[in-house]
């Protein structure tokens, strides 16, 4: 049974902010500052923006053309759009389990910023020096009753949020809440430049050193492939392509706009955001002598130490305002993949909004808690190897294999003949008015063949840097073999159990 009754969005700015929260999150506000201060600085950044245009764009018109073309969920879009006898919809499975996945590990992650927000603004940290406050992130990590309570007020705000409706709920409280953050980051980031001594950190974020990158000798001690492939995969997995997290928004949306505008605009939202968080990092931490190449502790540990280098209210008021804007960050990102999470059973199945909601709440409470519990007392389970974490298995998963390969289906799917097919898409993306996708064959040849190369080197890459040359061709193994016993087992269950 699928709802009839679908629920749309009130409003084009609600689309626009609803679709940039989903893509903006900590990929933007947090890894985008750690990764472009370890490959260098400007000219990682100004590699990033091309492979964003070239391989982010036409992925995310493909995802926005099959939720609008569609009117559903990941639960039946390529079902109702595929040609008779071809079998694309058997991704949408791994596509709503990419969603819960993302979530089990990042509602964890999230509770970080607002115990920070509440601890930076209540002055915390005054007087302590950078060891203490290295030492507060290790208790935050360490604490398993502290990260589970902070997880579970992450949950209730998303389901919360959910539960209000589409329009009432999740439209209106992410408008309200991305604008906050345009204004607090806008604000972070002037201020930061009456800082003394922060010309140096814009002369490092905004002017390239090709020279040095070709070389091999960049200022992040890397050379011009190991940008090239880090900008590649950050470009990739900012927008959070590939698991329908923004295929539901178009499916919310109606046809008085061109697709290809709408993709533009939320991608030049995200990209905004992405370079004004290294607007507020870079010339904070260089003017206070900061290593900006500190990796994930750059967040919780130096820069709380920037903030008490600041006046005894300024740095309450600044630190307490940045962790704010991170935590609207990855909050509006859990609301907008929640939605998709919930709507999922309520076009394949019919529920309820409601019945969804509370559903899926309980089912989360109990999935995310393996995560928080990896980081502390069950540190022991390292599915991965010596260091890793069960949050790291789950990231592995949608970071490297859910999100490049659904986005490589999307894009096959909106181009191949075999698919939904080039002159769907195109009709599709280009209703409305706005800006059109181009269509000639200089275009299609490249999505059609290229773009989904630069997926498979994306894919591939990952692997090769995470096991290395000899064991990463084992564990691509063992994936795909998983995954194939999983399309058995679901193909046999569905034939031989279901229809008894």
């Amino acid at each position: 049974m699928e709802n009839q009754n679908r629920e749309s969005l009130g409003s084009r700015l609600g689309f626009l902010l609803l679709s940039a929260g989903c893509a903006i999150g900590l990929g933007n506000v947090w890894r985008f500052p750690v990764i472009t201060g370890k490959y260098g600085g400007a000219a990682f950044v100004l590699i990033y923006l091309v492979f964003l245009v070239i391989l982010g764009l036409p992925v995310m018109v493909c995802e926005f053309a099959v939720g609008r073309a569609s009117k559903k969920s990941m639960s039946a879009a390529f079902r109702n759009l595929e040609p008779e006898g071809k079998k694309w919809h058997w991704y949408s499975g791994f596509a709503v389990a990419g969603n819960y996945l993302l979530m089990m590990f990042y509602t964890v992650v999230s509770g970080w910023f607002l115990k920070y927000f509440f601890e930076m603004a209540g002055g915390k940290f005054v007087g302590m020096a950078p060891d203490q406050i290295g030492a507060c992130f290790g208790e935050t990590v360490g604490n398993p009753v502290s990260l589970l309570i902070w997880m579970v007020i992450v949950i209730v705000i998303g389901f919360g949020t959910c539960a209000l409706g589409l329009q009432q709920g999740v439209e209106k409280i992410t408008k309200v809440m991305m604008s906050a953050l345009m204004i607090i980051m806008v604000g972070l980031a002037i201020y930061v430049a009456t800082i003394k001594g922060a010309g140096a950190g814009y002369e490092f974020y905004l002017k390239p050193n090709f020279k040095a990158l070709v070389a091999g000798n960049g200022e992040g001690g890397h050379g011009l492939w190991d940008t090239i492939y880090a900008a590649m995969g950050q470009a990739f997995f900012t927008l959070s392509l590939g698991i329908g997290s923004m295929e539901i928004f178009g499916s919310y949306i109606d046809k008085s706009h061109s697709l290809t505008g709408e993709a533009a605009r939320v991608i030049g939202l995200d990209t905004f955001v992405a370079i004004c968080s290294g607007l507020i990092i870079f010339p904070a931490c260089m003017a206070f002598g900061i290593d900006t190449g500190a990796g994930p502790g750059l967040a919780f540990v130096s820069l709380p130490n920037v903030f008490n280098n600041m006046g005894p209210v300024t740095r309450r008021v600044v630190g307490g305002f940045f962790f704010l804007f991170m935590s609207f960050a990855a909050l509006s990102t859990v609301i907008a993949v929640f939605e998709n999470i919930v709507a999922f059973p309520m076009d394949k199945l019919g529920w309820s909004r409601g019945k969804s909601v509370a559903v899926n709440f309980v089912a989360m409470l109990i999935l995310a808690t393996p995560a928080a519990l990896g980081m502390n007392i069950w540190s022991f389970i390292q599915p991965l190897g010596e260091g890793s974490s069960i949050d790291g298995l789950e990231d592995f998963i949608v970071s490297q294999n859910l999100l490049p390969i659904g986005s490589l289906i999307f894009l096959l799917f909106c181009v191949w003949k075999h698919g939904w097919g080039w002159k769907n898409f195109i009709a599709e993306a280009d209703e409305g008015v706005g800006m059109k996708f181009p269509n000639n064959k200089a275009t299609h040849f490249y999505l059609k063949w290229i773009a989904p190369i630069i997926i498979l080197v994306v894919f591939v890459a990952g692997y090769l840097d995470m096991f290395g040359l000899k064991k990463a061709p084992i564990v691509l193994a063992v994936m795909a073999f998983v995954v194939s016993a999983i399309i058995i087992l679901s193909r046999f269950v569905k034939h031989n159990i279901l229809k008894k």
